[in-house]
């Protein structure tokens, strides 16, 4: 029997206004929500994007803010109130929609109760904070993703529907098969639970330059100050604070391997997954999501300690960057996101689900 095609849906995609969508600098959650809208309208979708006035992508946009809030050069302005304010806006045009997919955290429960069943609420942040669990449990009626399955460990009862991993929009990311920087690379955020400390013991360790292109946000300055500036005074490191997407491009393709020294459990990890694309293994460490985005041996290395990481980085000549590409376009465009996503979007909309051609959602 014929299988009839799956119809466009109506799709209200609710991105946080801390950042523009996609991001202009760094920024995890609004650059996946910008892949995945645009994937979403290349399969067929309609779908309106609620974002910041600065955003870019292919869908209807909603301007709920003239400009994403971290880059706003106003010095009094309240990221709560704008979010209040996009809230209402969805919340009023609601109806307009067959599915809701809030990107938000926590924000929308209290208000969306009434037609909880038709949306879909991807958690992109940690879960073992206190009182987190206690929310959710009270708003169970709400589907949620994760975007690993580790994510869920602190939230196991949860009302989970699957879980999700990032995606990428492969045309972006240009492959590397032969790195010509002779470098390690540290990209994303100077923070203690990422350990930059220790890329930059690995790097003197083993010999190799090491570029750190990373944001230091203002609740980190001080452990900036103390702990890190004091190491970057080396022959070996160059710091070179916060990079676009262009530059991101050229800084991974031109890396021996992305150093991913984490000492927190990381509900995903995007910028392992950028390594990948450009064809750049990853040496991470075994924390949070990473045996479930690196496969050891072939993406890069799972450490566990110091020793494990310079035998790993002395060994990157045995890991083809060929495979690493080829890992990251079976597992982690933003096509296989989006086809993903649009299996749990018809699932809640009450529409039928055609499993041809669509990815194993866990």
């Amino acid at each position: 029997m014929a299988i009839r095609p799956l119809k466009p849906l109506r799709i209200g995609m609710v991105a946080p206004l801390c950042e523009a969508t996609p991001p202009r600098l760094y920024g995890g959650t609004e650059r996946v929500v910008a892949n995945l809208t645009d994937a979403l309208v290349g399969l067929g979708h309609q779908v309106t994007l609620y974002a910041s006035g600065d955003s870019i992508t292919n869908a209807k946009l909603v301007a709920c803010r003239p400009q994403a809030v971290r880059l706003d050069p106003a010095s009094l302005k309240s990221d709560c109130a704008a979010h209040l304010a996009m809230l209402a806006d969805v919340k009023r045009e609601a109806h307009k929609f067959d599915v809701l997919h809030f990107h938000v955290d926590l924000l929308h429960l209290p208000f969306f109760t009434d037609i909880a069943d038709r949306t879909l609420t991807t958690l992109h942040g940690r879960l073992d904070m206190k009182d987190l669990a206690e929310v959710y449990s009270r708003f169970s009626e709400y589907p949620l993703v994760s975007i690993s399955d580790n994510q869920r460990v602190a939230m196991p009862d949860a009302n989970w529907m699957a879980t999700v991993h990032h995606g990428l929009p492969p045309h972006v990311y240009t492959f590397s098969g032969h790195p010509n920087g002779g470098y390690l690379a540290f990209l994303g955020r100077i923070s203690p639970e990422k350990r930059p400390d220790r890329a930059i013991t690995l790097a003197k360790a083993t010999g190799i330059p090491l570029k750190i292109a990373a944001k230091v946000d203002n609740a980190d300055m001080a452990y900036f100050h103390a702990e890190i500036e004091p190491l970057l005074d080396h022959p070996l490191i160059e710091f070179i604070g916060e990079i676009n997407d262009a530059q991101k491009v050229d800084f991974l393709g031109g890396a021996l391997a992305l150093l991913f020294p984490i000492d927190w459990p990381e509900p995903f990890g995007l910028v392992m997954i950028e390594a990948m694309a450009c064809g750049t293994p990853v040496i991470a460490w075994n924390c949070g999501s990473v045996p479930e985005i690196v496969t050891d041996g072939v993406s890069g290395r799972i450490v566990s300690s110091m020793d494990e990481a310079i035998v790993a980085i002395k060994s990157l000549h045995w890991l083809d960057r060929r495979r690493v590409r080829a890992e990251f376009e079976q597992r982690f465009t933003s096509l296989v996101m989006a086809r993903n996503y649009q299996r749990l979007y018809y699932l809640v909309s009450g529409g039928q689900v055609r499993n041809e051609g669509l990815e194993n959602v866990g």
